[in-house]
């Protein structure tokens, strides 16, 4: 799970040849949300230029105490305090020696010495360097003052002095920084994440039930409204698989790897990943315009036009996906049904509620404009056994947020 989003980091840049590596490091933190700001020393800038980092990160890199353009003040307490985190990587003996001493000559460790955020240390230097007695020595009084190192050997937080002084692996840097998180942020189990530990399952999209290879019966959902489901979520702490549909809009790179994609194409083929995956879920919530009929006998090849002659296709019920996991809920899980109706919309809607043995179900109309299929946005009416709350019209991604509200509240 992704615990960076948001979250504040100061990347600290030294001489070392592995300097490039902090490129990798850099657009891992970016790829999961973090806002990061690059301080590199002098020498930091033979191995890698500014210009690479500050494309990567977004933001002018720091580097010296006045701006070379035009001389204005670079506060490094004020990107101290600015930070969530300072991570150093790569970090040389040369830098290692100064923080350890306070040889505040550089940008770098001014800010170091500035910052009231926890600091991680990746050492990168040659063998001899890093098992010389002068550089144990410093790594030992940087532990001391409560530093995390980086242990080049395990790639864990180091617990004893010796390694192979090659700084550790760039995805492995950011998995770290990612635990620390997880298990230091006092929000994680606050009110903001809510579903921190639960499973979700939601279904989006439309299904396409075939006639012949070319040609299949559909609807106009796009997805985004289970997508919409997913991400917030996703945001909530929760482990998120959706069962998509085609066409059905992938995550974005933030929500890439919180968010489990299984991809489908038939009613057929969503039953049974829905039915594969239920019994682990805490909640389900079947969200996909489903077929309610497909094609009895769909053709091997493709059907030639006869001019003036009339086809009939005859059809054949699916199954009915939420119906069949209502059957199997437990009093563990909560079921979330949606319910398109074009007249009387209460009345079918509170009748699947019931029949298909759901917890909430999620109402909408198309005589409403700007809901249904392909809008952006969308009107619905939340309906539990106890109330029925009706929202204005919104976007489909605040409308997420409702429904997710309720849910917690179930």
């Amino acid at each position: 799970m992704n615990y960076l989003k948001g979250k504040k980091i100061v990347l600290g840049i030294t001489g070392s040849i592995a300097a490039y590596k902090a490129c990798y490091i850099l657009r891992g933190l970016i790829k999961q949300g973090a806002e990061v700001q690059v301080v590199i020393t002098p020498s930091g800038k033979h191995f890698i230029t500014p210009t690479t980092l500050a494309a990567l990160s977004g933001r002018a890199v720091v580097s010296e105490f006045f701006d070379s353009k035009d001389g204005s003040w670079h506060s490094h307490v004020d990107i101290g305090l600015w930070a969530d985190m300072m991570l150093i990587a790569p970090c040389s003996a040369s830098s290692l020696g100064k923080m350890a001493n306070g040889v505040a000559d550089n940008m770098l460790v001014t800010t170091y010495l500035s910052c009231k955020a926890p600091v991680f240390i990746a050492p990168a230097m040659d063998l001899d360097m890093y098992i010389h007695p002068s550089t144990q020595h410093n790594i030992e009084v940087l532990r001391g003052y409560g530093n995390h190192i980086i242990d080049p050997t395990s790639g864990e937080l180091a617990s004893h002095l010796v390694g192979k002084g090659r700084m550790e692996e760039p995805e492995r840097i950011v998995e770290i920084v990612n635990q620390y998180f997880s298990q230091n942020d006092r929000s994680i189990n606050s009110d903001a994440y809510p579903l921190k530990g639960k499973k979700v399952l939601i279904t989006a999209g439309p299904t396409y039930e075939k006639i012949d290879p070319v040609r299949f019966i559909g609807n106009h959902s796009s997805g985004k409204m289970g997508m919409a489901l997913a991400s917030v979520c996703a945001e909530r702490g929760a482990e998120v698989t959706v069962v998509a549909g085609p066409g059905v809009p992938r995550p974005s790179a933030l929500e890439d790897g919180e968010i489990h994609m299984i991809d489908v194409v038939s009613a057929s083929d969503m039953y049974h990943a829905v039915m594969t995956h239920q019994a682990s879920q805490d909640i389900l919530i079947m969200c996909a315009a489903v077929a309610d009929y497909t094609p009895s006998h769909p053709a091997e090849q493709k059907i030639k036009r006869e001019t003036g002659a009339d086809m009939t296709i005859t059809l054949t019920g699916t199954q009915d996906i939420a119906a069949a996991v209502g059957e199997k809920k437990t009093n563990q899980q909560i079921l979330v049904g949606f319910a398109l109706e074009t007249q009387d919309a209460m009345v079918n809607a509170q009748i699947k509620m019931k029949k298909k043995n759901l917890d909430l179900i999620v109402m909408n109309s198309l005589e409403d404009a700007g809901a249904g299929f392909g809008h952006e946005t969308n009107k619905v009416t939340l309906i539990t056994p106890d109330n029925n709350e009706t929202l204005p019209l919104m976007k489909k991604r605040e409308v997420a947020v409702h429904i997710v509200n309720k849910i917690c509240k179930l």
